[in-house]
Order: C-alpha cells, then sequence, then structure tokens
C-alpha cells in the first residue's frame, strides 16, 4: 500500500505535470472530441481504407506542423515552410528517373532532404549573422524558394514512381507478399494479417521520423540548448549556450521536416506543383499554436502538434458529412483554433508571477 507521506510527494508531482503539459492536453482533448464526432457521423470512420485515407490526408500537414515547432521553440517563426515544401515535391518530380530502380528512389529522396535541409540553414544562417528578424528573413526566402520550385516545375506535373506512391500511403498489409500468412491463416497469424492490414505506413513513417530525428534531437545537449534559447537567450547565452549553434539547427531540422512533407505529398499527389505547399505554411502555425507550443519560444513539442494537425484534418470531414456549406470550413477551423488557444491561456490569469508559469 502507498503511505500518506509517498501520496504526499506523488501529489504536487503530478500536478505540476499536468500544469506544464495543459497546453498540450487541450490539443489532444479537442482530437478526440472530434474524432468522437466523425465516427458518430460516419459509421465507416474505423475501417482500415477509412483511417489510411485520414492519416494520409493528415500526414504532409503533420510534418510541417514539425517543420514549425522546431523554429517556433527557439523564439522565431518560418514563413518559408510551405515553399520549401513546394521545392521539395518540385524537385522530386523533376529528377524522378521513369523506373521503378530503387536506387533511383534512394537517391532522390537522398537529394530533397539535403536540399531542404540546406534552404532550412540558409534561413538559420541569415538569422543568426544577419541579425535580422527571422519573420522577414523568412519572408524573403519563401519569395526565393518559390521561384526555384516554379523555375523547376512550371506547369503541374512530372514523374513519380508508382511504387513510391504505395510505399508511403497504402497499408502495411498491402505491401506484404499474399503468401506470408498462407490463404486461411489463423491464431496468431490471422490476428498479425488484421492488424497490419490495419495499420497505413504512413503512420510508420512518422514512427520512424520520431525515433531516429525527433526524439534523439530532443534528448541532445542541442536540443537543450534550442529550449533554453527559445525560454530566455541572454540567459542561455551567460549559462554557456551556444546561441547561434541552437539557432542555426532548428532552422535546418526545420528545413528537414519540410523537406519529409514534401516528399510524401509528391508519394500522395505522384506529381509535381510548385504551388502546393503554399497552403501549410498559415496551417503549420495554425496547428503549432493549437497543440500548445507557445509562440514566445521555450516550451513545447511535436506531440501536440500531431494532434494539432490530425484535428484541422477532421474538420472537413465533418463539415461533409453534417452538410455544411464547404464556404464555411474557414469558420470552424478558426473556431477550433481560437478555442484551444483560449482553453490553454485560461491557466495565464489565475498565475501570481511569471515564475508560477515554469512550476
Amino acid at each position: 500500500m502507498i503511505s500518506t507521506t509517498q501520496t504526499n510527494q506523488i501529489m504536487p508531482s503530478l500536478w505540476r505535470y499536468i500544469l506544464r503539459h495543459f497546453r498540450v492536453g487541450i490539443a489532444f482533448v479537442i482530437l478526440f472530441v472530434l474524432l468522437g464526432i466523425t465516427a458518430s457521423l460516419n459509421e465507416r470512420f474505423f475501417t482500415p481504407a477509412v483511417i489510411t485515407s485520414t492519416s494520409n490526408q493528415s500526414m504532409t500537414l503533420v510534418f510541417a506542423g514539425m517543420a514549425q515547432t522546431t523554429v517556433v521553440i527557439t523564439g522565431g517563426i518560418d514563413l518559408s515552410v510551405g515553399p520549401i515544401i513546394s521545392l521539395s515535391n518540385s524537385l522530386a518530380s523533376a529528377i524522378f528517373s521513369e523506373t521503378d530502380d530503387a536506387l533511383n528512389i534512394i537517391g532522390v529522396v537522398i537529394i530533397v532532404l539535403v536540399v531542404a535541409a540546406l534552404a532550412g540553414l540558409i534561413n538559420g544562417l541569415i538569422v543568426v549573422y544577419g541579425r535580422l528578424q527571422p519573420i522577414i528573413v523568412t519572408l524573403a526566402t519563401a519569395s526565393i524558394y518559390s521561384g526555384i520550385a516554379l523555375f523547376l516545375r512550371p506547369r503541374p506535373g512530372g514523374y513519380v514512381p508508382d511504387v513510391y506512391g504505395d510505399l508511403l500511403t497504402r497499408r502495411v498489409g498491402q505491401l506484404l507478399p499474399d503468401s506470408l500468412f498462407g490463404e486461411e491463416a489463423t491464431g496468431i497469424a490471422a490476428f498479425f494479417e488484421s492488424l497490419f492490414n490495419f495499420i497505413p505506413t504512413s503512420i510508420i513513417l512518422l514512427i520512424i521520423v520520431l525515433l531516429i530525428v525527433w526524439i534523439p534531437f530532443r534528448r541532445s545537449q542541442l536540443g537543450m540548448w534550442v529550449y533554453a534559447v527559445g525560454s530566455n537567450e541572454g540567459a542561455a547565452y551567460m549559462s554557456g549556450v551556444n546561441v547561434k549553434l541552437a539557432k542555426i539547427s532548428a532552422y535546418a531540422l526545420g528545413g528537414l521536416f519540410a523537406g519529409i512533407a514534401g516528399l510524401f505529398l509528391t508519394a500522395q499527389t505522384l506529381s509535381g506543383d510548385a504551388t502546393t505547399g503554399t497552403v501549410f505554411t498559415l496551417q503549420s502555425i495554425a496547428i503549432v499554436v493549437l497543440g500548445g507550443t507557445s509562440l514566445f519560444g521555450g516550451s513545447g513539442g511535436v506531440a501536440g502538434t500531431i494532434a494539432g494537425a490530425v484535428a484541422l484534418r477532421l474538420i472537413p470531414t465533418i463539415l461533409f458529412f453534417a452538410r455544411v456549406n464547404p464556404l464555411q470550413q474557414p469558420l470552424w477551423e478558426g473556431a477550433v483554433i481560437l478555442l484551444a488557444v483560449a482553453a490553454g491561456a485560461s491557466r495565464i490569469f489565475t498565475v501570481r508571477s511569471r515564475l508560477d508559469t515554469m512550476r
């Protein structure tokens, strides 16, 4: 049994944890509410096909939000996220060869990711060494990256291998050979067959990116520096934090995530379009706010961003099945975001000093 002393020790720690993750929790509450509404309107929502479709529709925005999150944590903002997505999409559709060769696909993916990370790196270098406001720098580079994308893909089109699209947008079970489980699988084999037929490969991609990129970065010294810079740049500098390296790394990582978003968009559309990524700039900022990351920097993470992205993508589905005029979609999207921001900010009115927000 747990003693009274242990209970007294656990409760304050639990309360501090709840307060620290209050805004992220609001994002998940909104997501679960929207999931419940969607399921009540569409009885087929939890079928493999609909789950896969929802995941695919959300994933580009998820990665765009992750790109924005890394920059916002430093206290900056990146208006070039959408153009980098367009650049990645245009570049991929321009350099894919008309074969299904695995080496060609891997080579294209590497080239696109390097170019996208370089674009983010350029943003960071100008912000740090040019000592300019991030919003001005990224507004300018957004025009440059959009221009490059239009040069590469002056009109929509290009070639993207079908196998590349299938690899990222179908279900795991659809990519496995039919002979793996047999014609009439039973027991454990039948369970795994059903499980693999339910899991979208886009979810697997997200998990891989989180495990290989975000989690190691978040737990590294560099990741702690990024959060420290966003919390208080002056104090971080006086504590020995390499502020310049932290900021540049955040922008470069943001470019990498935007490149992943562009590559997934390419798999989803199987074509290139130099203007298709523009919409993701403002939407990525919206889901960062919705996900509980502070625009002042120093707090937040990708968990809330992912929840915010899926929630934002569920709104059109709800409006469609509720037979609401599609022209009212921006109104309801804005209402949900405002609700989340208002709920997340409600604790500010209860604190007695700025230090209370850090407890």
